[in-house]
């Protein structure tokens, strides 16, 4: 058996030609197949009436213009001999999202079932030569040295994706090139009980997806710059951990919502956490003891106190040093800094003041003794406020709420909190209305690494109209 067979040796080499780019209104106007096998290569090709006309660009592009397709069959009368071709055969196309969309979606208006094992050959170059940086087709035609027959039509591009994959086998070792190619259509293992056609409408946009066990309460929520690829990767196989698998192995029902960007999915992923209480959130769900140290001078020194978010000044006070999940953890955290700055425990509360008598860290070296009069309480202010200054909280750095562009719409957000997202002045008063939601911390470390590079994006708003530039 040739070596261009070994490993997968019912192969269709396809290309197609269409009335442009959009799988939702486009249409095909050409198919090309190249089929490889041990009974020999045979070629086969069809112009395609998309009945609808094909703009002068892509007339001028493909040589294909509507009088060619004016009597051609259509897609449904082809349908049947284009799906016995590819039957059973592994599919290899250049960009191969986009031939195999189309032929998919073609073939769900006929009514026929079309899940072939996909390869692109863009990903295999990529693989195979990844020292070069271009991998489109005109590319490999130079360096590989194809023959061109008629480029831009669709069987004289399927023979060139034949003679690039002949190619690859001379070049490279069989095994080498197999295992590539395996790793390449590896395909996910979906759980039984989820509908793999739902998994085929995902779009490859940013978003949040929800997955969803057997009842209406969701078990994770993520957010993609990808929905279709993140998605599709928890299921593929190779769990990191027996949550992950876990997770897989409930999941009947998956949801997603679409978001404007990378930012509109962060801040939707946060939110949504809060409000469902996915059971594998661990990280986003809202801690109810969520607080802060604020320093606040009491009888003649800076005292620390505690501050919730529930406080209105929370999100725009300047002297707030956290976060901690619990009361708990802000003490301990705050013990450990008394420590290692040799400060009172008795005046930052830690301890209870004994009468007439100081701290017993002053009496064991471990206190700098302002307990007992031998350190002014200014310094020893002046200390405290220098070892919490590497945990200052930022204060709202803005007037009131502002408004983020990203793509069509606008994110409001107000004192650390996500407010909601809106399209335009009507929708964003509506969103103002609702007033100042509490700090969110989550929302807090998003922006903190957003907010420096969004410069003009950022708006005053103010009833939902723009006011000045931020």
């Amino acid at each position: 058996m040739p070596a261009h067979l070994s490993s997968f040796p019912r192969l269709a080499f396809v290309d197609l030609e269409t009335t442009g780019g959009t799988l939702a209104t486009d249409r095909i106007t050409e198919v090309g197949i190249v089929e490889v096998d041990e009974d020999g290569v045979r070629e086969w090709s069809s112009l395609v009436n998309p009945q609808m006309p094909i703009p002068p660009f892509i007339q001028g592009l493909t040589g294909i213009s509507n009088e060619m397709v004016r009597d051609a069959p259509t897609f449904e009368q082809l349908a049947d001999e284009i799906h016995a071709r590819l039957e059973n055969r592994m599919f290899i196309a250049h960009n191969a999202r986009f031939d195999h969309g189309f032929l998919k979606q073609a073939f769900g208006l006929t009514g026929h079932n079309f899940r072939p094992s996909v390869l692109c050959t863009v990903r295999l170059s990529r693989k195979l030569y990844p020292q070069h940086e271009r991998h489109n087709l005109d590319s490999l035609v130079a360096r590989h040295q194809l023959q061109v027959a008629q480029r831009h039509r669709a069987l004289g591009d399927a023979q060139l994706i034949w003679q690039f994959w002949q190619r690859i086998h001379a070049e490279h070792d069989a095994e080498l090139v197999a295992g590539v190619i395996t790793g390449l259509t590896k395909r996910p293992s979906l759980p039984s009980r989820l509908d793999p056609a739902v998994l085929e409408r995902l779009p490859a946009t940013h978003g949040v997806y929800l997955f969803y066990g057997a009842n209406d309460y969701p078990l994770y929520i993520g957010k993609a710059n990808n929905l279709r690829r993140r998605v599709l990767a928890h299921f593929s196989g190779d769990h990191a951990s027996d949550r992950e698998l876990q997770l897989c192995q409930q999941t009947e029902r998956v949801e997603w919502i679409e978001t404007a960007g990378e930012l509109g999915a962060l801040l939707q992923e946060a939110l949504l956490v809060k409000q469902r209480m996915p059971a594998q959130n661990r990280q986003l769900r809202q801690s109810e003891e969520l607080c802060a140290w604020r320093l606040l001078h009491r009888a003649g020194s800076l005292k620390p106190m505690l501050a919730r978010p529930d406080d209105l000044f929370f999100a725009h006070d300047s002297q707030l040093y956290g976060l901690f999940t619990s009361s708990r953890a802000a003490s301990q955290a705050l013990q450990s800094i008394a420590e290692a700055n040799k400060l009172c425990p008795v005046l930052l509360g830690l301890e209870k003041a004994r009468a007439g008598r100081p701290c017993f860290a002053s009496q064991v070296g471990k206190c700098s003794g302002a307990c007992a009069g031998h350190e002014e309480l200014a310094v020893h202010d002046l200390r405290l406020a220098a070892a919490l200054e590497g945990m200052r909280l930022q204060a709202w750095p803005y007037a009131g709420p502002i408004g983020i562009r990203e793509g069509d719409v606008t994110h409001v957000l107000d004192g650390w909190a996500y407010v909601g997202t809106g399209r335009d002045a009507d929708e964003l008063a509506q969103l103002l209305a609702r007033g100042q939601p509490p700090f969110d911390r989550d929302v807090y470390q998003i922006l903190q690494k957003w907010l420096p590079k969004l410069g003009p994006r950022i708006v005053l708003l103010q009833a939902g109209v723009e006011l000045v530039a931020g």
